[in-house]
């Protein structure tokens, strides 16, 4: 077996390139739009896939109501429309939505009382992780919240764990 080097040669500047063809007449569309028609493909598909991942959940759900599936695809597209958002603010930030979730998923609150009652919620800096992907989506958390707010998990609570 023998190499031809000069046509070796010559297929290998073509390494890395594409051809794209449409049914589109020449002046209906340049070459440049169609180059980014076909670009934009890899949003749509992003999109999809990051409708259907654990983070949105955009799953088929069994709802007989036309409004309900329609109010659930709804909320799931303004996550989509939340997450695109946060990756574009997080672009520089070496983490995932998903991550970076996950990472906020870290705040807390310290429930402050006064004479035996619930005063207010103090929020204790964060770290430096945590801070950064705040900064970067321009979000200041206040020092304190009222002691009205009250956050649930979806995990249930041992009893000794429970407030009294």
């Amino acid at each position: 077996m023998t190499i031809d080097e000069a046509v070796r040669d010559e297929e290998a500047k073509l390494d890395g390139c594409y051809v794209l063809q449409t049914d589109l007449k020449e002046e209906m569309a340049s070459k440049e739009t169609v180059h980014d028609r076909y670009k934009d493909l890899a949003k749509v598909e992003w999109a999809f896939r990051t409708s259907k991942t654990v983070l949105l959940e955009m799953r088929p759900v069994c709802v007989r109501l036309a409004r309900r599936t329609r109010g659930h695809a709804f909320v799931v597209m303004l996550a989509y429309c939340i997450a695109r958002e946060l990756a574009r603010l997080w672009r520089e930030i070496d983490l995932t939505v998903e991550e970076g979730i996950g990472e906020l998923s870290t705040l807390c609150a310290i429930e402050i009382w006064i004479r035996g009652k619930p005063c207010c919620n103090k929020i204790p800096e964060p770290r430096e992780r945590v801070a950064a992907l705040l900064r970067a989506a321009e979000v200041n958390l206040p020092e304190a919240v009222g002691c009205s707010i009250r956050v649930a998990t979806r995990k249930k609570l041992t009893e000794k764990r429970k407030p009294h």
